[in-house]
Order: C-alpha cells, then structure tokens, then sequence
C-alpha cells in the first residue's frame, strides 16, 4: 500500500505525533468532505485535529484558525503555518 518513503514518512508522524497512520487518513478523508467556509464545521474539524494530536486549543487560538480558514487567509508555506500555531 505505502511506497518506502511513504512508509519513513508515516513512521516519522507516529513517532512524534502519536497518531496512528489510519487516523491521519480518516481525518483526510473528513477534511475533504468539509465546506471550509461554514464556521461550526471548521470547529468540529479543529476539535477533531486537536483530540487525534492530543493537544488542546484554546477558544483564542480556535477562533483565530477559523477566522483565517473561513476567510481562505490561510498561509500555505510550512514555516508561516508554524509561526502562526506557535503564537503565544
């Protein structure tokens, strides 16, 4: 099913995340069923996210996902999502 570097890959996200390789696909799955710009949606896809990571969200950091989201002001490079989740 994976190919080698598939495999590293969902080895890697395991190890440090925690989370099983199905539960990132089923999430997958639900994230393309999802109307990004209906706000209740997109918090039940942030509670989804942050319960599979084992990691809380807070209502200040929720709320700033969802307004970026619905908005499509969501940055698309890896190190601006970053910085944005890792504002205190």
């Amino acid at each position: 099913m994976f190919q080698n570097n598939d495999s590293s890959f969902m080895d890697q996200i395991q190890k440090k995340a925690n989370v099983k390789p199905d539960d990132l696909f089923k999430l997958a799955n639900s994230v393309s069923n999802t109307n990004l710009q209906d706000e209740a949606a997109v918090r039940q896809l942030i509670a989804q996210v942050a319960k599979l990571a084992n990691k809380p969200v807070s209502k200040e950091k929720e709320d700033q996902i969802v307004e970026a989201i619905t908005k499509n002001n969501m940055p698309m490079d890896f190190a601006s999502l970053a910085k944005m989740f890792n504002k205190k």
